[in-house]
């Protein structure tokens, strides 16, 4: 693929110094042209260009004006034979450069294992490197068909050691479970979609529309995960790209496929799309709880305002009232309230109306709530047990740990059918329920006692919950988007920053970053 250049580029890239100046002499024009645009070339790219159309007219032209040749003399320069060779020879010299040799070869292969493949797989970004490497060394680059051979050579050792490593890793118990995944008997493989779905396929849908069915659906494929039992730090030190590059493969291969390749390769696979899936799952099941708790609050603010309009409507007299004040005010706006609302409208009636609203604007927390439990607790109810069993809820401060303490509560409770909380349990109230929501969680049983409704906490705790998961400031074990914000960065960062900040394309250096 030809580079294109502008007139700027040309003018600021291609002049020539008196020192390549002087190795133009003692040639003839057609070599001094050729010999001129293999130079510069070889300046710009580090490499010779390998056919006569590689490089653009524009810069054959603009190098022919500089020497005050016709760009048609590049036409007549031999692209073979000892002259091109001993050409080549010089301007390698010129440089510093050397030519590639078997020894370079197997060189360039372990410093790709070493310091490239550990934190990159992507084909054009190992060639890059590799170019760049070179440059580095001043060694001139081989064929690209013996760069790409020594890429993929490099690739199939990193690739052997560590799914090697990976399945060091495994117990056999966690071998026989993902082989269960992929078993197709009796099951739905490739092209027969007459039989049942596979496991290994259920894992890889999507949850669907947010519901409570959705929620059971996740936890369900959650926990066929953990039943692999796959260790926990399994892919703690490998960077999430090159996870995320097994994940990939094995996710566009089918069942039949994964078992074709060889036990290192399938196993490693599996490993890490079920790491990555388990980091979806867990984050899919926080998203929902998130947009249910948001949706049930929200519906029920819907309804409730809409009930309050049409109540509104229905009272006679009030449009009537505001658009006297209104009119009053509007015609004498500098005068007294006193002299000009209150012959129109009673400082008596006036101050019924502000009483009204303050109720009302008390008791619509109040009809909200009774909607939001209502909704609750014959439908939404089902999912906390098994969210407080699947899930696990840290908090890295002690600020919020009110909200962990209050579902660890719930947890207790899960299986319990009592009304209330018994008397004498320690309820968390500061920094899970909001100031207005505390008479609501208050009932009086049957003996004039006061008593916490179990319902109305939990609604209290996950709304909570769900702030302070928008925020971070509740993390869930096993997520990624909710993980410990601690984590963000890769544990070894401190240990390899160097070959981050390179894999990245950036300096490590602020003053060059900047």
């Amino acid at each position: 693929m030809k580079r294109q250049w502008d007139a700027t580029e040309l003018v600021e890239h291609f002049t020539l110094i008196p020192e390549e100046v002087a190795l133009l002499e003692n040639k003839s024009e057609e070599n001094r042209l050729g010999f001129a645009v293999l130079l510069k070339f070889f300046q710009m790219e580090a490499k010779f260009p390998r056919t006569r159309q590689e490089v653009p007219k524009l810069v054959v032209a603009y190098i022919a004006s500089l020497l005050g040749l016709s760009p048609r003399l590049y036409k007549q320069y031999e692209w073979e034979g000892r002259t091109f060779e001993r050409h080549r020879a010089e301007i390698r010299e010129f440089f510093g450069f050397r030519e590639f040799t078997v020894l370079d070869g197997e060189e360039l292969k372990a410093w790709l294992c070493e310091k490239v493949l550990t934190y990159e797989r992507q084909q054009s970004h190992l060639e890059s490197a590799s170019y760049k490497r070179l440059r580095e060394l001043k060694l001139e680059p081989p064929t690209p068909e013996r760069l790409e051979r020594l890429i993929r050579s490099a690739v199939t050792t990193t690739e052997k050691k560590f799914c090697t490593n990976i399945l060091g890793q495994l117990s056999l118990f966690s071998l026989r479970k993902m082989d269960a995944l992929l078993d197709t008997k009796d099951g739905f493989d490739d092209d027969e979609s007459h039989f049942r779905q596979s496991v290994f396929n259920f894992l890889k849908s999507d949850p669907g529309r947010t519901s409570l069915q959705s929620i059971f659906k996740e936890i369900s494929k959650l926990q066929c995960i953990r039943d692999l039992q796959l260790p926990l730090n399994l892919f703690d030190l490998v960077p999430p790209k090159i996870v995320n590059h097994y994940r990939r493969r094995a996710s566009a291969e089918t069942p039949r496929e994964l078992r074709r390749h060889p036990v290192s390769i399938r196993y490693t696979l599996v490993a890490a799309f079920c790491w990555q899936r388990s980091q979806e799952i867990t984050d899919s099941l926080v998203e929902l709880l998130v947009q249910i708790i948001h949706g049930i609050n929200a519906r029920a603010e819907r309804r409730v305002d809409k009930e309050l309009l049409e109540e509104f409507k229905r009272v006679d007299n009030k449009p009537r009232l505001l658009f006297e004040i209104a009119n009053a005010s509007l015609e004498h706006p500098e005068e007294l309230v006193k002299d000009v609302v209150f012959p129109v409208v009673s400082e008596t009636m006036l101050k019924a109306v502000v009483k009204e609203y303050k109720s009302s604007s008390s008791q619509y927390t109040q009809r909200v709530y009774t909607v939001m439990r209502s909704s609750y607790l014959n439908h939404y109810r089902r999912m906390v047990p098994q969210l407080l069993e699947t899930l696990e809820f840290c908090s890295n401060n002690d600020v919020h740990r009110p909200v962990i303490s209050a579902l660890s509560l719930l947890k207790r409770y899960r299986d319990s059918n009592q009304r209330y909380y018994a008397l004498g349990e320690e309820l968390i109230i500061d920094g899970v329920l909001k100031n207005d929501w505390k008479e609501l969680i208050v009932e009086v049983d049957k003996d004039g006692q006061e008593r916490i409704n179990r319902v109305n906490y939990e609604i209290c705790v996950l709304t909570a919950l769900r702030e302070k998961l928008r925020s971070k400031e509740i993390w869930v074990v096993g997520a990624k988007r909710y993980c410990n914000p601690e984590s963000d960065l890769p544990q070894d960062f401190e240990i390899h920053r160097q070959d981050y900040y390179q894999a990245l394309g950036q300096p490590i250096e602020a003053e060059a970053f900047i």
